[in-house]
């Protein structure tokens, strides 16, 4: 497990114009920062962060709440465990009854940032801070509640990173203790990435929303871009839930979960702009090299598929102006509509809108 570099706080590569650590102080385990909630950074338009995040597995009271030990049992040395996962499990508690398990490094205020703009978030880099990770099925969640796990308590896979091929991948055991292994490529990623809501009231971590927060969408790599409507003065921006890979639908409750050093770049979208590129967004839209992805968000899967799908017609209708019925033809004949996610209370639909089948077509 040497293929990784070791990311200590304050260690290694630190590319951004501000640097925010994952400290007691700069972090909420378990909720979402709200409008009341004091700004950890605050930067200009235009700047870029790096941010220390941190993983919830290994620190999770159903595994012992003590990384070190927890780590250290799957043979990872004292040294290779994160300090800041060390010290917030050492120094913060939640309420596993009434809390979410993720850790969220923020909030960052952003100057000029109002309600009715949208927040561009640009991933420019991310770096494992581990090699190794770990996948879980617990609390009678996932896809197949009432059938896995098997057995009582939490199933929490560890799984190392190596390299295969030319390329680090996952290793996940073929049984449990083998030595056989699948080799999975990484694809890391933010699952919780959003802005903070109206009101003094802090949000749970796990559903996501308007506001974004645990919206899984794996798509989020580096170099594309995730906009968020803008719900109080500065944005308040925050991200955690750090994954290495993750499939559409993360069925077992978790995907490869460790913990990453990102660097993001934050814009303001003024209302104005918004609405002349995008129309109405209500939700998370995410832009990649090639498509535009828009969102639907419901408790019910079914639900989410026609809000996304509402999303998506008002999106090519805002943008490229064509008539509805010719939009809803387009989308049936040539967007792929994915599921981000079934395991966090609200699940997530994401259309894939491919940009260059509209070359050449404007809103006149």
């Amino acid at each position: 497990m040497t293929t990784v570099q070791i990311l200590q706080p304050g260690s290694g590569d630190i590319a951004g114009d501000h640097y925010l650590p994952a400290t007691p102080a700069t972090v909420l385990w378990g909720r979402l920062p709200c409008e009341t909630d004091a700004p950890a950074l605050t930067i200009a338009p235009g700047q870029s962060v790096t941010i220390d995040t941190v993983s919830h597995e290994g620190i999770l009271e159903d595994q012992g709440k003590d990384p070190r030990a927890f780590f250290g049992g799957h043979g990872v040395p004292a040294d290779e465990v994160l300090e800041d996962a060390v010290d917030i499990a050492a120094s913060l508690s939640r309420d596993p009854a009434a809390d979410g398990p993720h850790v969220v490094t923020g909030p960052i205020f952003v100057e000029g940032a109002h309600p009715g703009d949208l927040l561009r978030i640009t991933v420019e880099n991310l770096l494992p801070r581990v090699p190794y990770g770990v996948i879980s099925n617990r609390h009678g969640k996932g896809a197949l509640v009432g059938e896995l796990p098997r057995a009582t308590g939490t199933v929490s896979v560890f799984t190392p990173v190596g390299e295969r091929g030319g390329e680090l991948r996952g290793l996940l055991p073929v049984t449990e203790g083998g030595e056989r292994v699948v080799a999975f490529p990484l694809a890391p990623f933010l699952g919780t990435m959003g802005v903070a809501v109206a009101g003094a009231e802090r949000p749970h971590s796990v559903p996501p929303g308007a506001h974004g927060g645990n919206i899984d969408i794996n798509l989020l790599v580096e170099g594309a871009v995730l906009y968020l409507p803008v719900q109080v003065e500065g944005a308040l921006a925050y991200v955690g839930d750090p994954h290495f890979a993750q499939g559409d639908g993360e069925v077992a409750l978790t995907a490869l979960e460790a913990s990453l050093r990102a660097t993001l770049r934050f814009d303001v979208v003024p209302r104005a702009q918004a609405l002349a590129e995008f129309g109405e967004v209500l939700g998370p839209l995410v832009r990649t090299s090639d498509y535009l992805v828009p969102t639907g968000l419901d408790e019910d899967l079914n639900e989410a598929m026609r809000k996304c799908v509402r999303a998506a017609l008002s999106l090519i209708q805002a943008r490229w102006g064509l008539d509805e019925h010719l939009a809803y033809a387009y989308l049936s004949a040539a967007t792929d509509f994915d599921i981000s996610q079934v395991v966090d209370i609200v699940c997530g639909v994401h259309a894939r809108i491919r940009e260059a089948d509209f070359e050449g077509v404007s809103r006149e």
